[in-house]
């Protein structure tokens, strides 16, 4: 294989790190799914290599294809996983850079393209999908692969994959806001988020509550590691009293707006480490629907300040 060749294949590797990404929810899997790619990859002799005619799209076979029996054995996973699971957070390295961090060491989230498909919101629907349906639609929506690409990675025909996506498709519209209803623009998620971090530390009740959706949902993930709410939290009012709550039982932390998997959201940091990341959903008439606060430490390894 020529310099430039392997340097082609090597080149895939961001793509493989967004495929993975997005298929599995968990950068640190989706590292772990790309060094197994490539380690795949150059077990082969030199001649199997030639063989290949187009490598990326050979590396990205695989990858999926690890990706799809992941899926499959996360599900048994989860069943014994402690309280509520919610996808790894991705932060936006710039901000961290600019925010005197330094560059530091190159960083799988480096690589990660941060647009729609990897919203926390997005990411939850996903987690809704069999696992066939999370491939195909992810594979041909989000990566426009074609069916008879996406089959030779599932297993099933081009048509039953067509019939996957469709049903994945499905999934994500009802989970879209009603016919009509318009998003929050980005100046303005900022704005709600900023208003709910000031209101959040001075503790008034009654700000949260008309910044939050009175049908709203919070949902925290420690994993077991830390303490997090076991079960969602359910309603505006009873959100804003539990995050009021929480400011009495770690007064002595800093909140900073960053922007979390590619939207306006909020960390908090403690003693210069981050020990939670809060990402937000918010309806075109700026209310906030849903919260989502990862503090499992094992999916804040990103975010954590050295």
């Amino acid at each position: 294989m020529s310099d430039q060749e392997l340097s082609e294949v090597i080149s895939e590797r961001r793509r493989l790190i967004n495929v993975a990404y997005r298929l599995l929810g968990s950068l640190a899997d989706a590292e772990d799914v790309v060094q197994e790619t490539y380690a795949r990859w150059y077990a082969m002799t030199p001649a199997q290599q030639e063989a290949i005619r187009s490598p990326g799209a050979w590396l990205t076979r695989v990858a999926s294809r690890i990706c799809l029996d992941l899926l499959g054995s996360a599900r048994v996973r989860r069943e014994s996983y402690v309280g509520e699971w919610i996808p790894e957070p991705l932060p936006d390295r710039s901000e961290w850079i600019e925010g005197g961090r330094g560059a530091g060491p190159a960083d799988p989230a480096d690589r990660v393209t941060l647009d729609e498909s990897v919203n926390m919101a997005f990411l939850v629907v996903l987690e809704s999908m069999t696992p066939a349906e999370r491939v195909a639609f992810i594979l041909h929506d989000v990566f426009r692969y074609s069916f008879a690409e996406v089959a030779e990675v599932v297993g099933r025909s081009p048509a039953a994959c067509r019939q996957l996506a469709s049903s994945a498709r499905r999934r994500v519209h009802a989970s879209e806001p009603p016919a009509g209803a318009t998003a929050a623009s980005a100046a303005r998620r900022a704005d709600v988020v900023r208003d709910f971090k000031r209101a959040w530390q001075a503790k008034d009740v009654d700000a949260l509550i008309k910044l939050l959706d009175p049908d709203a949902t919070a949902v925290g993930d420690g994993g077991g590691l830390v303490s997090a709410a076991p079960h969602p939290v359910e309603g505006g009012e009873s959100i804003a009293r539990y995050f009021v709550g929480l400011v009495d039982l770690a007064p002595e932390v800093t909140v900073l707006e960053r922007t979390v998997n590619g939207r306006p959201g909020l960390v908090v940091q403690q003693d210069g480490s981050t020990v939670s990341v809060l990402a937000f959903e918010i309806s075109g008439d700026d209310r906030i629907t849903h919260v989502w606060a990862v503090r499992n430490p094992e999916k804040l390894r990103p975010w954590t300040t050295g």
